[in-house]
């Protein structure tokens, strides 16, 4: 009998494979980073291949590990950075061009056109989001525009498209032998082309971003059989790929926020809060996403809002590997715990533009208020309450849209071992902010979703039960420290305003 429940967390910075048991616990991991490219200022790419060559990997080594075989695992799951667009021929396998990231902001003059003619209106009630080149679609269109072949091919039905799931999913289940093409709700609902109601493709979106319908994978349940591993692929074995989660909801999921009104916050490259309103789609006015958070199996989709911030952990990469002011990103921690304030400095990582709830693609990262006195370490702490402050916007505007009254805030993700960033989360926010056991939820909930599918667990509120918390932070500030500390904070977020023309 099957013993563990497998995921692969495909992330911005690097695959994982995870191995759990029955009660969510991990049992073995391996992890390996990929090239981040920059071809040019606010591009960003990964080599698709890579990718697929670092995920057999991983998925080899931590079996390894683990001393199993595909018969030991009930089922597999896949988690993945979102909107992240690839586009290969489906007779090779060879993509078309680089996977192009969803930091990336190359289309943000398309997009901007969007709102002047009245279509941005249509996709945000239709696709629940804003026009941004966030978002797959325009993506799709700048590959199809830009490179020699791509649509030729593709209204000949050769060129298909997919975020990181169906890529991975379409290898694994046979590539050019006859590999499932398929995504599920959450990560269809990213591209600015399913329509939130019907949960299909929509004719009118499609028109928008000039996409061939042939193009685009089969739409999904998050949890269900889809297929099976290749015998001879990396799992040695046939394994129900069972679960397909863009990784935010599938973080939502290993946080149990099965109940409408409970919130989660992951702490990655980027932060994401995620918020469950139920069966309701409820429509942002305050820059937030109306998003799919889950559907499982049969069920009807559960929906969301979302605050999507771009740049918080990967600005503690920054400052490692672009300004060399720190080897190591655990360094940032003691660096701005050795100084008792910011000293006056604000740093706003807008590198790609300010996400929610500002939605600026004009907006560049901008470090303010230096002077003679400020070391780095000032710089250091300044960066650690950019991640909250950025949520604290967030947590913001879903106070306004959905009357959400925060008691406590659930978090997750590699930048919560950071003590010091919860503690300051805890403290911008005025409160409490609770760590679960295990903070890898993103591949946790992929792995909850596939052992869904095939009966591993019975129910969610098996699922539930598993959950236990690590740490909790409270709140040590008071509210004037609190509106100080935010209003100065909104005063270093119009300085980055304007920077780039869209126009």
């Amino acid at each position: 009998m099957a013993k563990y429940v497998g995921a692969i967390d495909q992330g911005t910075t690097s695959t994982r494979f995870m191995i759990f048991g029955h009660d969510g616990h991990e049992v073995a991991r391996h992890q390996l980073e990929h090239e981040q490219i920059f071809p040019q200022a606010g591009w960003v790419e990964h080599d698709p291949h890579e990718i697929w060559e670092a995920t057999q990997d991983v998925v080899q080594t931590a079996m390894g590990r683990a001393g199993i075989t595909a018969g030991d695992l009930a089922a597999i799951g896949i988690t993945n950075q979102r909107e992240t667009t690839v586009v290969w021929d489906r007779r090779t396998g060879v993509p078309y061009y680089n996977a192009i990231v969803w930091q990336d902001t190359r289309t943000d003059t398309v997009v901007a056109a969007l709102d002047k003619d009245g279509r941005g209106d249509r996709i945000r009630h239709r696709a629940g989001l804003p026009p941004a080149p966030y978002f797959s679609g325009s993506k799709i269109q700048w590959i199809l525009d830009t490179v020699d072949g791509a649509r030729a091919d593709a209204e000949a039905g050769h060129a298909i498209f997919g975020t990181i799931d169906t890529w991975l999913m379409w290898w694994l289940t046979g590539g050019p032998d006859g590999g499932l093409h398929l995504t599920d709700v959450t990560n269809a609902s990213r591209t600015m082309l399913m329509d939130l109601e019907t949960l299909a493709w929509d004719d009118e979106l499609l028109a928008i971003f000039d996409v061939p319908r042939s193009m685009l994978p089969e739409i999904r349940s998050s949890s269900q059989v889809y297929g099976h591993t290749e015998a001879e692929g990396p799992f040695g074995g046939e394994v129900a790929v069972a679960g397909d989660l863009g990784d935010q909801h599938a973080a939502l999921v290993g946080q149990v926020c099965f109940e409408p009104g409970e919130l989660k916050n992951t702490y990655g490259t980027g932060n994401f809060l995620v918020l469950n309103t139920g069966t309701e789609i409820v429509r942002s006015t305050h820059g937030l996403l109306t998003t799919v958070a889950y559907q499982l199996g049969d069920a009807p989709a559960v929906y969301a809002l979302e605050g999507s911030i771009a740049v918080t952990g990967s600005a503690i990469q920054w400052l490692r590997d672009q300004l060399g002011v720190i080897k190591a990103a655990a360094e940032t921690e003691g660096l701005a715990a050795s100084v008792d304030d910011n000293g006056g400095v604000c740093f706003v990582p807008a590198f790609s533009g300010l996400f929610a709830p500002y939605w600026r693609s004009d907006a560049r990262g901008a470090i303010v208020g230096l002077s003679r006195y400020n070391t780095v370490a000032h710089i250091a702490r300044a960066a650690l309450e950019a991640i909250c402050y950025q949520s604290k916007d967030v947590v913001d505007a879903m106070v306004a849209d959905a009357a959400l009254d925060l008691q406590i805030l659930r978090v997750d993700g590699g930048v919560t071992d950071n003590e010091l960033c919860m503690q300051i989360q805890a403290d911008v926010l005025g409160v409490a902010v609770s760590r679960p056991v295990v903070a890898e939820t993103t591949a946790l909930g992929a792995a909850y979703a596939a052992g869904l599918a095939v009966g591993f667990w019975a129910g969610t509120d098996e699922l539930v039960a598993n959950w236990n918390e690590a740490k909790r932070w409270e709140s040590t500030s008071t509210p004037e420290q609190r509106t100080a500390g935010h209003a100065q904070w909104k005063k270093a977020v119009e300085r980055t305003l304007g920077w780039v023309d869209v126009d």
